[in-house]
């Protein structure tokens, strides 16, 4: 009788449990791995700030799960139930709407954690989240946006939200990602005949008293240093509140005027992992050193989503990082076996090797097993050497190494690369005075208010006060003219916005929107008289 292995996740976690599974069991068919993830690839986590500079190709760092672990049944589905009483994991539909159910026998839970921005306003709709492969060729996509719209921008207050990039979290991440921003927008800027490097704002916010914490204080001293020697503006003792469409949002009230948020911070637990009838402490699951969950046999957690014991520390937890999840992976797939085939269990033990962190421009720091601390330029060695030995499969190495290597003598790339067509709804939210267009403005979206109030104003005097359920911004589109008010959010407002082309197809098919539409303008006394169906205006 075959025994069923499921594993939900394709981080370090839940690869390297199938990777060590497929080695351990060997070619066992009475052995069924399974293993579930949204994407059908390996991203290599710590070389992603890379991809937005460009000095790594985006498919580089990634390696197919199928080439992986060759014997393992792939599902590319998201995870949308455990059931633990009946031991079945439930998948979201392919293209036929049905659920798709997996049952196991053991269960490894390598799902890691989620970035949690519903807790600060506007943070959902105007933050850039850095996670995966996604977050960073999307920001990468709209900082070239950003500056192809900054170098025709005549506006100096609006030129220069465009050139201000803000980072919060002083962590790897974000450090590596501000670092990677600063020296990858002050090159581009070489490329743009309007823009001057020396105009590029990157600020780094951090709450603590010092960035990189989990590293030796001299060394996160020495990245101080070298980042403010670059230009990064590092800001402590500073909290993101929240975000708007203009600004960054900070505890205390103040702002910072930009367009471009990237946040690496918070994160949360996964719902998934909240909702299990499992021990748990901060949103992770509790397991014992085998790691396996504490009372429930075939359940095991590791990873990011886990609290693994630390039995090098005494009375501490595993932190979330790549090396332990590879080893503690190690440990699980052992333990499974030997539940299945019978034989002793071994305990999770491990001793950090060191840490490394990148600086941009051929600066790292690294602290080695805790004994030495180098910094600059032997410090980048040392960071390259490490990821890159650990990289999985000998083509990727290849292919990284000739990135990097052309990265020393070439410029920046910074084609745009456009994956789909842009949001045509989408949410903003705004905060109390900030405009959301002005009189005169190009007429390309109509709104309407989900919370909040805003003003409606006309050389200056005020026409109307708008709440939830009023809608906004149709005349010009509708009589295909420029603006003909100010609209001001009067307090914390969000606003479900709609582009000019879903616009004027709800308008030609959709019965009865025209009559609404046409109403509301009589009431405001608008006599712009709007095009018939099957019109189209000019965009």
């Amino acid at each position: 009788m075959s025994t069923n292995v499921v594993i939900l996740g394709g981080g370090f976690a839940g690869v390297y449990t199938a990777m060590y599974l497929e080695k351990l069991a060997g070619r066992n068919s009475d052995f069924n791995i399974t293993l579930v993830n949204r994407e059908n690839y390996f991203v290599f986590q710590p070389m992603l700030p890379e991809v937005i500079s460009g000095s790594i190709e985006i498919q580089h760092i990634i390696n197919p799960i199928r080439r992986l672990c060759k014997r393992t049944n792939l599902v590319v589905r998201d995870v949308e139930q455990i059931d633990l009483e009946n031991r079945v994991v439930t998948t979201s539909p392919g293209f036929r709407p049905t659920p798709f159910r997996l049952p196991f026998d053991h269960l490894v839970i390598g799902l890691g954690t989620v970035m949690n921005f519903s807790r600060m306003a506007g943070l959902q709709e105007h933050g850039f989240p850095f996670k995966n492969l996604g977050d960073a060729l999307h920001l990468r996509n709209h900082v070239i946006h950003v500056l192809e719209e900054a170098d025709v921008e005549q506006d100096p207050e609006l030129r220069r939200a465009l050139l201000t990039f803000v980072v919060a979290g002083g962590g790897f991440s974000g450090v590596e990602c501000a670092a990677e921003l600063n020296d990858f927008v002050r090159e581009a800027a070489h490329s743009y005949r309007n823009l001057d490097k020396d105009e590029v704002h990157v600020v780094l916010l951090h709450a603590g008293d010092l960035i990189l914490p989990e590293m030796p204080t001299k060394l996160g001293q020495f990245a101080d240093r070298l980042l403010r020697k670059r230009k990064v503006d590092i800001r402590y003792g500073v909290r993101l509140q929240g975000a708007s469409a203009n600004a960054a949002l900070l505890q205390g009230g103040d702002k910072i005027p930009t367009k471009t948020l990237v946040a690496t911070v918070p994160s949360g637990p996964n719902p998934l992992i909240t909702s299990l009838k499992v021990p748990q402490e901060k949103g992770r699951v509790l397991v014992d050193a085998t790691t396996q969950v504490k009372d429930t046999p075939g359940l095991w957690a590791l990873g990011d989503c886990a609290f693994v014991p630390d039995l090098v520390n005494e009375g501490k937890f595993c932190p979330p990082t790549a090396q332990y999840a590879i080893r503690q992976a190690k440990t699980c797939a052992h333990n499974i076996l030997a539940s299945v085939k019978g034989g002793s269990s071994k305990n999770f033990r491990f001793k950090a090797l060191g840490m490394a962190g990148a600086l941009g421009h051929r600066a790292a720091v690294a602290d080695i097993m805790g004994w030495v601390q180098v910094s600059g330029f032997l410090g980048w060695l040392i960071w390259r050497g490490i990821y890159w030995s650990k990289l999985p499969g000998l083509e990727r190495k290849f292919r990284v190494g000739v990135d990097w290597a052309m990265d020393v003598i070439l410029p920046k790339d910074i084609v745009q690369i456009k994956t789909g067509r842009s949001q045509s709804i989408s949410q903003e939210h705004y905060e109390q005075g900030e405009t959301i267009f002005n009189e005169g403005d190009v007429g390309d979206r109509v709104y309407a208010v989900i919370e909040g109030e805003v003003e409606v104003l006309r050389n200056g005097k005020l026409l109307a006060t708008l709440g939830a359920g009023d809608c906004f911004g149709e005349t010009a589109l509708l009589s295909d003219a420029p603006r003909n008010a100010t609209v001001k959010a009067c307090q914390s407002v969000d606003l479900l916005s709609i582009n000019r082309g879903d616009f004027e197809a709800l308008m030609n098919h959709v019965p009865g929107m025209r009559s609404i539409f046409e109403s509301l303008m009589k009431q405001r006394g608008e006599g712009a008289s709007p095009p018939q169906s099957g019109a189209t205006t000019e965009q």
